[in-house]
């Protein structure tokens, strides 16, 4: 078995390329055997396992390893990106700690391993400076800072305050606790130490303009003029600040929030919208909405797992129609989200001009449509438990067609452009392949994140069926006004 030298522990053994693409090829029949997902499901009690292709299980297992790999093995950070030298993302850790927890179910890791490295990165999280100063600090007010320096842990430039990518982090801390509930004094450890990374979180002091909650701060400029409003990945915000059992914000901080919600229909698909596929997989992560619905959500008739459902098959009918004529799109090649892109540059395609981008919020909704041809294979992948029936197909579709250059040893890169097959034009990233198109060389951690975690809600469940007894999370959808399926019978 290969190791991690760095981590002094086993990694997953990673077959070639070669090996990869002869089991690629028992996935046709795997899929077709999948059944089509009914729109409404209710789980009761303990939920069952899904069955996945094997290409699937192998992906779960390659995207692991990212994580596994590439993270600081002295403080647990997990780089924004990777090959590319980068700083550390805040919400990437929390979805590294996540995927530790995830790897040691599945045994891509042993329990003691995942333990090791999940209490070694709270405990950087933990002891870490916080305070107002410009420099040399990890956060403040309990918050974190958007990136961090991969080499001190600490404020990179001059990156803002983040409530959201703290919010993400939390959400893979929160699983951890409730993952290591045994009785060793090291998954104790881990316990308490995200009681206190979550408590000391001051939500309310994030509010600048209550009930509504600020985007970030800056010790240079205060507070965002920004709130977190409209539906979008801040979910998880107002719901960990909701359940916060230390510095809570106020109850109308949720029906403010979805009073700006955008209600409308897509492709036939009608939903709440937010263009980027990711604003609709980010808090599902961790949270099982099937069955709960808010008030907002009772009064539409579904909940918000339908919702996600929904948005995912709007874009594949989007994908289908195509009507920008961007090469590679039909029905089983869809999935626009924020990822990399090939250049910052308007080009003449097809008698038309296109205006392509680097990295940027791609989406297409009744909101709006941002769309320059670039798909990121995480749009579909974390979209797997919403329509499998759709995201099956399409990921056999893109290793069939662009596997050599797209899936390498840690999964998906991150996007690819069959449109763009411009040799002469300086990219931002990866590389031209000529007359095939634009392809990532990089992986990124928010990117890769959702698919770890989305394949085993779908497989198992194991993240939503912990989270359920989370005290924060639980606390605040009960203050949000959640009802109905898993939640009836709990004290409120």
């Amino acid at each position: 078995m290969e190791r991690n030298e760095a981590c002094g522990a086993p990694a997953v053994v990673r077959p070639n390329r070669r090996e990869a693409m002869i089991l690629l090829a028992a996935a046709p029949a795997a899929l077709a055997a999948c059944s089509s997902a009914q729109e409404v499901r209710r789980p009761e009690g303990r939920l069952e396992p899904s069955s996945v292709p094997e290409f699937v299980d192998e992906l779960h297992r390659r995207t692991f390893q990212w994580f596994w790999d590439v993270a600081d093995p002295a403080t647990g950070l997990v780089p924004d990106r990777w090959p590319t030298p980068s700083f550390s993302s805040v919400a990437a850790i929390g979805f590294g700690l996540t995927a530790y927890a995830i790897g040691a179910e599945r045994g891509f890791v042993t329990r003691e391993q995942a333990r090791d490295r999940v209490l070694l990165t709270l405990r950087f999280l933990a002891n870490a400076p916080q305070g107002p100063q410009p420099s040399g600090t990890i956060g403040y007010k309990g918050f974190f800072y958007h990136f961090l320096d991969m080499a001190t842990g600490t404020r990179f430039a001059q990156v803002e305050l983040s409530t959201v990518d703290t919010a993400l982090l939390l959400g893979g801390v929160l699983f951890c606790q409730q993952y290591f509930a045994g009785t060793d004094p090291l998954e104790a450890e881990i316990r308490a130490l995200a009681d206190l990374l979550y408590e000391r979180v001051e939500w309310s002091w994030a509010q600048p303009r209550p009930p509504a909650i600020t985007m970030g701060w800056t010790p240079e400029g205060g507070f965002h003029h920004l709130d977190w409003r409209g539906y979008d990945e801040a979910m998880i915000v107002y719901l960990l600040a909701l359940g916060s059992p230390t510095h809570p914000v106020a109850a109308e901080a949720w029906p403010m929030w979805t009073s700006t919600y955008r209600w409308g229909s897509f492709y036939g698909h009608e939903h709440c919208g937010f263009a980027p596929l990711f604003g609709h997989q980010f808090t599902h992560c961790w949270v099982d909405f099937r069955g709960i619905q808010d008030e907002y959500m009772r009064g539409r008739g579904i909940d918000y797992f339908i919702n996600s459902r929904r948005a995912a098959l709007g874009q594949q009918a989007y994908a289908a129609d195509n009507p920008r004529g961007f090469t590679g799109y039909d029905n089983s090649v869809w999935g626009l989200s924020a990822c990399d892109g090939p250049a910052d540059v308007t080009l003449e395609v097809g008698g038309h001009q296109v205006r392509f981008f680097t990295y940027a919020a791609r989406g297409a909704s009744h909101t709006e449509v941002r769309d320059d041809g670039t798909i990121t294979p995480m749009a579909a992948a974390s979209s797997l438990p919403f329509a499998p029936e759709a995201v099956l197909p399409s990921l056999w579709a893109m290793l069939q067609r662009w596997g050599e250059h797209l899936y390498t040893e840690y999964g998906f890169l991150d996007a690819f452009n069959p449109t763009f097959t411009f040799t002469d034009v300086p990219v931002y990233h990866g590389r031209v392949v000529p007359g095939v198109g634009w392809f990532d060389t990089d992986y990124l951690g928010i990117d890769q994140g959702p698919i770890v975690a989305m394949i085993e809600n779908h497989r198992s469940g194991l993240p939503w069926q912990l989270m359920r007894h989370s005290p924060p999370l639980l606390r605040g959808l009960q203050r949000a006004g959640f009802t109905g399926g898993w939640l009836d019978g709990l004290p409120p």
